[in-house]
């Protein structure tokens, strides 16, 4: 539990926030979300939500997903999202904030980098979603976070329908970083001003450890959650 909230603190939860078990216990049982949001109102987390079409192709939603989630990659120099299944019908891919931004500022960016990488979806929500893991109260299944690998096996985007072991979810979030406060103003600028195609792509790095792989077979899953020390015990909703 403590190394999840460390990563949670790391990547999403404000700077002060301190969590009790009993406050990590209610957000867990879908009574109470970990606040993302302080008094202050500035944010650290930020999310594209991705809710599911009836009428797709199956495995439609996920391959354009997969790229949407690229692209903030390739074409604006994004760290990798954490990808998330809602306990309810779609996905979500979370950013980092590595400095708290006014939270009307930080919705600003998420609606352009959503119009600009998936423009038949609908404007995100002003509310933030809760932090996976917890328990959906309306559905009773499980928002979690998923290997990149994993998307297609939730053909409607739904959740789990058990708890996610708390050590697989640390697994998908430790090697992901937090966008810098420069890189958030000049993103940020660029989907203002209209240019985020113009753009010079990124130096060329060594392939982000999140980067979203269509191809990816099971046996690479297990493969990565091995190597992290990590069995994978999941049992999915199709």
């Amino acid at each position: 539990m403590e190394k999840l909230i460390s990563e949670l603190h790391r990547l999403y939860l404000p700077v002060a926030a301190a969590v009790t078990p009993q406050d990590w216990q209610r957000h867990l049982d879908g009574q109470a979300p970990l606040p993302l949001a302080p008094a202050d109102g500035k944010v650290r987390a930020a999310a594209m939500a991705f809710p599911f079409k009836a009428g797709q192709e199956e495995g439609q939603h996920w391959n354009r997903l997969c790229d949407a989630a690229n692209e903030l990659q390739t074409r604006f120099g994004l760290p990798a999202p954490a990808v998330s299944v809602s306990g309810d019908s779609g996905y979500c891919l979370w950013l980092s904030l590595e400095s708290p931004a006014p939270a009307s500022l930080v919705q600003d960016f998420v609606s352009l980098l959503q119009a600009a990488v998936m423009p038949d979806v609908d404007a995100p929500p002003p509310a933030l979603p809760p932090l996976p893991p917890c328990l959906h109260p309306a559905t009773d299944k499980w928002s979690a976070f998923i290997h990149p690998g994993m998307g297609a096996s939730f053909a409607d985007g739904s959740g789990l329908d058990v708890a996610p072991p708390l050590a697989g979810q640390v697994g998908f979030l430790e090697g992901l970083h937090s966008i810098s406060a420069a890189q958030f103003a000049d993103v940020l600028g660029r989907l203002r001003a209209g240019t985020a195609t113009e753009a010079a792509p990124p130096a060329p790095q060594e392939a982000a450890p999140g980067l979203l792989l269509k191809d990816a077979t099971l046996e690479d899953i297990v493969r990565h959650l091995h190597s992290k020390n990590i069995e994978p015990s999941f049992r999915f909703l199709k």
